[in-house]
């Protein structure tokens, strides 16, 4: 293994920790409208490429199905898409910040598209967030399920993947003397 796959695999470590500290620190917290755990997969795909940050993604969500709750890993899904799309779009771009925002507004429909039809299967819609006011609002205002799941998830998406984009794009523009983009 040389030099470079050997700190791409240190990179994706960490990734996958700051996924699943992010992530629990801000639910423990009860911040509306973030989730930030996609923050370490983001910031892999940026500096390994779509096929390290999908595998942060994926591995994140068994690594949290196996210690918290085996619910968590359908959502894979998820985390690998937005691996690969973030990924792709820094192999060709440069990712500042109008790059980052536009990137979060993607993931904040392509996210919620994968996502929802999961949550409605493995939960019925109702995941335990600040979304599941709005879901029993439309529900119970005659809508369809997944339009009820999907609209408030499209919603805290803007929010958390904008932020989180954005906290990569400022965190890679410092530390990129330190990280070079192979």
């Amino acid at each position: 293994m040389n030099n470079n796959s050997t700190k791409k695999l240190i990179f994706s470590a960490i990734g996958i920790a700051i996924n699943i500290v992010l992530g629990m620190v801000v639910g423990l917290l009860h911040i509306p409208l973030l989730f930030m755990d996609t923050v370490g997969t983001i910031f892999i795909a940026v500096i390994c490429g779509p096929i390290y940050g999908a595998a942060v993604g994926g591995i994140t969500n068994l690594v949290l199905g196996v210690l918290k709750d085996p619910r968590e890993i359908p959502f894979l899904l998820v985390n690998v898409a937005i691996g690969l799309i973030v990924g792709f779009i820094a192999k060709n771009r440069k990712f500042d910040i109008k790059t980052a925002v536009i990137t979060g507004l993607i993931l904040a429909v392509v996210a919620p598209l994968i996502g929802t039809p999961i949550a409605v299967y493995v939960y019925g819609g109702i995941t335990g967030d600040v979304n599941d006011i709005f879901f029993v609002w439309l529900k119970n205002s005659g809508m369809e399920i997944f339009s009820s799941a999907f609209i408030p998830r499209i919603t805290s998406n803007i929010v958390d993947k904008v932020i989180s984009c954005v906290l990569v794009s400022i965190c890679y523009a410092r530390l990129k003397g330190v990280i070079k983009n192979d």
